[in-house]
């Protein structure tokens, strides 16, 4: 018979029993009792500075490997840190799994020292939590947990452990068959609307496929690629979706909606099929949803039935698995020959030929931003993992960043997360030890988690930073300029802020360029500098704006392409 062990050997156990190689978290009075067998443990534990940054780690992680990122924390505080990465999991799909400590069973109720409802208060945050009352219940409850995580629609699960329940003795036992009776994801489309999607692709002049981040999701690029040339449809791709598809295919259109490309904006809004996979018709996506695509008939594949009709009523609903969908309607397909969409495909390239993206670099400066991604790029070979925190920082790079395979672009697209990317690089780099792991930040989200570098140095994980320096909420600045105004209220940051000095004294190499010619060798230098986290201060221009533009809740038709073109008419020369 096996000997007994206490729930936290069980929890730890457990975890190894799903094959996790790494945690990121924070120890507290509450889970103490399960930091104790993590030292007899293969399983390493990542100390952050902060349990949110705990969280991002786990995020980064999951976005980098495609597994299950862990995260710990301990009860009140440590939980309720917790809800921002899990939020941000929610929205963007990333299966993670959060453990955290509660006070003793006897207590809960009670306002305990660092009690919180932390099932109640995660509820909405999550995609499924439990409460336990039993060790005897760990091994299937963390079984269950990782499942739920990363099936069907991926997002974050809460595992929340009284003190009590930890402490207690229980016996080790093998997690039982899943028994889920309420949750049975379907992953096969239905053979009647996969076929009547077929149909409706056959007969489109102006198809394009809307693809979003669920094809990474479901590991479905290959699939997508495939398809897309099988049937002549050009691509576009979400912020989420970045290296989906390749960037340098004669059928990639580039990004959509708000920052998006002309011609990829454009394309949506002219086209007469509109092929929707694993993506969710976001505003940022939309602008005004009655005026989005209006001339498009649409298809929907996605794998989250709720998603189905929430925003848009397609002519063709398909619940599945974006891969598994994409090879059925490929099967259906079958020795078609696609359709003759010369002429359409003409008129996207003289899009992109008349609005492409621009930026002009001064030599005497100051430092454009586009420069910046554009040199990471040309430097890199673009072999690296790229981790956006949020805002004009993180469009210019989904923007001038050529993306050629999935899992290579991480960032907070759906809560818009700042502060997000250095503890998500620390959770990639974690993951991924071998690959160059570069964060893209502003300096007003670097000011949020700029801790999390004490973390990568003492962790022996020397991911690069990019830091965007203009002094200021960049994005907020061009919203205020554009839209208020001029009128700057509270967002310039103030203060001076010596962040080669700074970052020097948490262990990292500090770099500095002020100039446009400086900003190839400290690049150059950063790669060069492997035993510790670089950050390069980029003092880049204040007055740049993210363009092309399209004002939020307004129609995709008014594409702002510049701070003095004003909005372009419609396009209305069509093939």
């Amino acid at each position: 018979m096996t000997d007994k062990i206490t729930g936290a050997q069980a929890l730890i156990r457990a975890l190894e029993h799903e094959g996790v190689d790494v945690v990121f978290g924070v120890p507290g009075g509450a889970i103490l009792p399960a930091y104790d067998p993590l030292l007899d443990s293969p399983i390493r534990h990542v100390l952050a500075r902060h349990e949110q940054g705990a969280g991002h780690m786990a995020e980064g992680y999951a976005w980098a490997t495609g597994r299950v990122g862990v995260c710990i924390a301990t009860s009140g505080p440590g939980a309720t840190n917790l809800v921002t990465p899990l939020a941000d999991a929610l929205m963007d799909s990333v299966p993670i799994v959060a453990i955290t400590g509660q006070v003793p069973t006897g207590a809960v109720g009670n306002d305990a020292f660092q009690e919180a409802y932390t099932t109640g208060i995660t509820m909405p945050a999550t995609k499924h939590n439990y409460f336990v009352t039993s060790p005897d219940e760990i091994p299937e409850v963390v079984h269950q947990a990782f499942h739920i995580a990363s099936t069907g629609r991926p997002g974050p699960v809460l595992i929340d452990l009284p003190k009590d329940v930890l402490n207690a003795e229980t016996r080790w036992h093998e997690p039982e068959e899943l028994n889920l009776p309420g949750y049975k994801p379907t992953y096969e489309g239905h053979p009647l609307r996969v076929r009547e999607a077929v149909e409706l692709i056959e007969k489109a002049e102006r198809p394009v496929l809307y693809v979003g981040g669920g094809v990474i999701k479901a590991n479905a690029s290959d699939a997508l690629r495939r398809f897309a040339e099988m049937t002549d449809v050009p691509v576009t791709t979400t912020l989420m979706a970045r290296g989906a598809f390749p960037d340098d295919h004669p059928l990639a259109l580039g990004m959509l909606g708000m920052h998006g490309t002309y011609t990829a904006t454009t394309a949506v809004q002219r086209c007469d099929l509109l092929i929707a996979v694993g993506a969710r018709f976001d505003d940022r996506v939309t602008g005004n949803p009655a005026t989005f695509a209006p001339h498009a008939k649409v298809i929907h594949i996605d794998v989250d039935p709720a998603e189905i009709g929430k925003v848009r009523v397609p002519e063709v609903p398909i619940v599945g698995d974006a891969g598994r969908v994409l090879s059925q309607l490929m099967e259906a397909w079958g020795a078609r020959e696609a359709p003759d969409r010369s002429a359409w495909k003409e008129t996207l390239r003289r899009w992109q030929r008349e609005f492409p993206l621009t930026y002009h670099q001064d030599p005497d400066g100051p430092i454009k931003p586009q420069y910046v991604i554009e040199e990471l790029a040309r430097l890199t070979g673009g072999d690296a993992i790229l981790v956006a925190g949020v805002g004009q920082h993180q469009m210019w790079a989904s923007q001038y960043w050529r993306f050629s395979e999935p899992r290579r672009w991480i960032n907070s697209g759906g809560l818009g997360t700042m502060g997000f990317s250095i503890p998500a690089a620390v959770g990639a780099k974690a993951g991924r030890p071998d690959d160059l792991v570069y964060a893209i930040e502003g300096d007003g989200g670097f000011q949020m988690t700029c801790q999390e570098l004490i973390t990568a140095a003492a962790e022996g994980l020397p991911i690069k930073v990019a830091l965007f320096d203009n002094g200021a909420h960049g994005m907020v600045v061009q919203w205020q300029r554009l839209f208020y105004g001029g009128r700057l209220s509270a967002s310039l940051l103030g203060g001076e802020v010596d962040y080669v000095k700074l970052v020097e004294s948490m262990g990292c190499a500090g770099l500095r360029a002020e100039s446009p010619d400086e900003v190839a060798p400290a690049i150059e230098k950063s790669l060069s500098i492997n035993d510790r986290p670089v950050v390069i201060d980029f003092k880049v221009d204040l007055d740049e704006m993210v363009f092309p533009m399209v004002p939020a809740g307004g129609s995709n038709d008014d594409v702002i392409v510049g701070p003095g073109g004003g909005p372009v008419a419609p396009a209305s020369d069509l093939p």
